[in-house]
Formats: structure tokens, C-alpha cells, sequence
């Protein structure tokens, strides 16, 4: 310990599904752009949409007009039906993510992963202050992917959390603990990072609806609402308080994918499309494992019927699997255990019992002997 005061960055890649997608298709800059819903097939206006899809991302023009990341297709349509919907490549927000991360790393020695468009970055030991940091930080993003990121630099990770939305797209905020009164408290509470929409209407029903209404609460008031544990925390974050330290190397305990389906899919009738939906989960899963460095033990898979009923099955394996073909052939087991008689909405697949790919050995193949094929059961 230095005995400096902690300097916490949150960086955030802006709108960045979109952001990668406008790289290739620089004519779309400025306009309204919406990606997810179909996995190929060239831009399309929104209007011409028809499913179920929800939306990955989109761009700050289809913001301005109500659209935002998880709003159903067909809803965001309604709001913005001039708007172009893109097809999502996975591969290549992928390769957008390695390599902003790969840039951060020549500004700071390590940083918290919090997925694939955002990471927290302990400045505290750094010799330069926060703004020249900050700075060296987005034009080093910029130049590995020609991308622009958000950073919010505070004493702690859940203010930088909310900094880092403050000046977006292309912002650096900078806050220390003086500020809270002036930029924290007159913003709803539902800018916190674990005050979820549930949340938000309990303190709405208690008159709390700014961040400095639920500060100059009582605790022991949150604490009967909202419990010991969760009522104590809504009174620390409140006043910006968060002492918890960045964890630079994660310990995943289960790794998933899923898919929710444009329109029920049987599978009878659209079996080779659920083949498909199949092998390419796997794929995925084994890319995921490999970047990780692990192997899966247990196999479970999810599928949700066309009328909300969703079934899980798990299988524990007798040694662990990293391969695409392996965790195929232990889905295909999972599958033969639930009722592929109906439509199906949805179909997952989730890795569990993860250990270090150089602890163990996969053996190949486990069930290709209870049936040869490469599809469903």
C-alpha cells in the first residue's frame, strides 16, 4: 500500500457491437443502426422486421429516437422503422474486444475483465495524473481498433461505473469524493450499478427517487425495506462508498451460451436448423473454453418451449471436454432426456466444473457410440 488515494477507471467501449459493425460499413455512419435479431443477410430497414429478436446494440442516432440494447425488434420498430438492422458477427466483436484490452495494457500493467466491451483499471500507483491517463488510454483504444471509448476515473469502481456514462460517446470523467453531492445525488437512483428495476419502484413507493434522497435516508429505514444486507449496501453506495478491490485474474465457474429463436423452431420439421443452432453453440463454447484456458466437466443443456416452459439437464462426465465435437456429443445425450415433441423458443447450453486445460486430458468422442450421427437426437 502506498497510502495514495485510489484512482479507479471504468472504461466502456462506446455502442460497441455497432461501433465494430460501422467499421466495415463506414457509409452508415450518422444514421440510426440497429444490430441482432438475424445471424446473416445485408442491412434491412427495421420496419421489415418480423420475429421475435431483441436487440444487441445499437448506435447513440437510434438511441435519440427511444431504441436500447434488449428492447424486442418489433417494439423498436414501431419507434424507429427507418432504422437499418445488421446482423451480428460475434467473431469480430471479438476481435475488437482482444484488442482494445491489448492496448489498455500499454498504458496500465493489468485490469479487470467485465466482459467483452468493458474493464476497470487501478491507476492508484501510476506516476501521471488522471486526465493524461485517461487521455493515454483512449488514444491508445483508438489506434489498436479505431474504435472510441468512455472513461470514468473515481475513487472506486461503482462511481467510476457511473462516471464512465456521464460525457458518452468519447467522454473522460473525472470525480473525486467532493463531488458526489454535486454530480451523484441529483441523478435517479437507478443509475447505480445493482439497483435494479425491481429496486427502483420499492424506493419510488418511499419517496426516494434521486441517489441524494436514498443518501439522506435512514439506514435502518433500508434495512427494514430491503434487509441487513442489501439495505446497508443502498446506504453505502448512496454516499459513493466502495472499497472493493479489482480482481485481475477470474475464476469462471461455468461458461454458457443460448439461443432465442426469431420464430418456434420444431424439431422435426426444422431439424436441420436446429442442427445448425447446435454445432455453432458448441463452436462457440469451445472458443470460449480455449481463450479461457479451461476444459468443462459437466454438460448441461436448456430449452424453452413455445409456451414458456423451460426444461435444464445436466450430465456429469467422467472426464473433462474442451472440444466443439465433444460438447456435442454430450448435448445430444442432455437433448435425449427432455421432450423434443413441441416448438421449441430457446435452446442453451451451459459448461460447468471448469479446470485448467493444463491440469487435465480430454477424452474424445464419450458418446459416439451411443449414436453416430452429427445432429439432434
Amino acid at each position: 500500500m502506498t497510502g495514495r488515494p485510489r484512482r479507479i477507471a471504468h472504461l466502456d467501449m462506446d455502442a460497441f457491437f455497432a461501433s465494430v459493425e460501422l467499421l466495415s460499413r463506414p457509409e452508415l455512419r450518422g444514421r440510426a443502426v440497429v444490430v441482432g435479431g438475424r445471424r446473416t443477410g445485408d442491412p434491412a430497414p427495421l420496419k421489415a422486421y418480423r420475429g421475435r429478436g431483441v436487440i444487441t446494440t445499437c448506435t447513440y442516432e437510434a438511441r435519440a429516437l427511444g431504441v436500447r440494447s434488449g428492447m424486442g425488434l418489433m417494439k423498436a420498430a414501431a419507434l424507429a422503422p427507418e432504422a437499418l438492422l445488421l446482423p451480428a458477427d460475434f467473431e469480430a466483436y471479438r476481435r475488437a474486444s482482444r484488442a482494445f484490452k491489448e492496448a489498455a495494457l500499454t498504458v496500465v500493467p493489468a485490469f479487470e475483465d467485465r466482459g467483452i466491451d468493458e474493464i476497470y483499471l487501478d491507476l492508484t500507483d501510476l506516476p501521471e495524473d488522471s486526465r493524461t491517463l485517461g487521455l493515454r488510454l483512449k488514444a491508445a483504444v483508438k489506434a489498436a481498433t479505431g474504435l472510441t471509448c468512455s472513461l470514468g476515473i473515481t475513487p472506486n469502481k461503482l462511481l467510476s461505473k457511473v462516471a464512465s456514462e456521464f460525457q458518452k460517446p468519447d467522454g473522460l470523467t473525472i470525480l473525486g469524493a467532493e463531488d458526489i453531492p454535486t454530480r451523484i445525488w441529483p441523478l435517479q437512483v437507478g443509475v447505480i450499478n445493482g439497483i435494479g428495476p425491481k429496486a427502483v419502484q420499492r424506493l419510488e413507493t418511499l419517496g426516494l427517487i434521486t441517489v441524494g434522497e436514498l443518501a439522506a435516508a435512514p439506514r435502518e429505514l433500508l434495512v427494514d425495506q430491503f434487509g441487513p444486507a442489501y439495505g446497508s449496501w443502498l446506504h453505502e453506495a448512496a454516499h459513493g462508498r466502495d472499497d472493493r478491490p479489482l480482481v485481475f485474474e477470474r475464476d469462471p465457474k461455468s461458461i454458457s451460451r443460448e439461443t432465442t429463436f426469431e420464430r418456434d423452431l420444431h424439431p422435426r420439421r426444422d431439424r436441420e436448423r436446429l442442427t445448425q443452432v447446435l454445432l455453432d453453440l458448441c463452436d462457440r463454447l469451445a472458443g470460449d473454453l480455449a481463450r479461457k484456458g479451461v476444459m468443462a466437466r459437466t454438460v448441461g443443456i436448456k430449452v424453452r418451449y413455445q409456451d414458456f416452459h423451460t426444461v435444464t439437464r445436466d450430465l456429469t462426465l467422467e472426464a473433462p471436454v474442451g472440444s466443439a465435437g465433444a460438447i456435442r456429443d454430450a448435448a445430444r445425450c442432455g437433448l435425449r432426456r427432455v421432450d423434443l415433441s413441441g416448438s421449441l423458443r430457446l435452446f442453451g447450453i451451459r459448461l460447468g466444473g471448469l479446470q485448467p486445460r493444463d491440469q487435465v486430458a480430454e477424452t474424445p468422442s464419450l458418446f459416439r457410440d451411443v449414436d453416430g450421427g452429427d445432429d439432434l437426437p
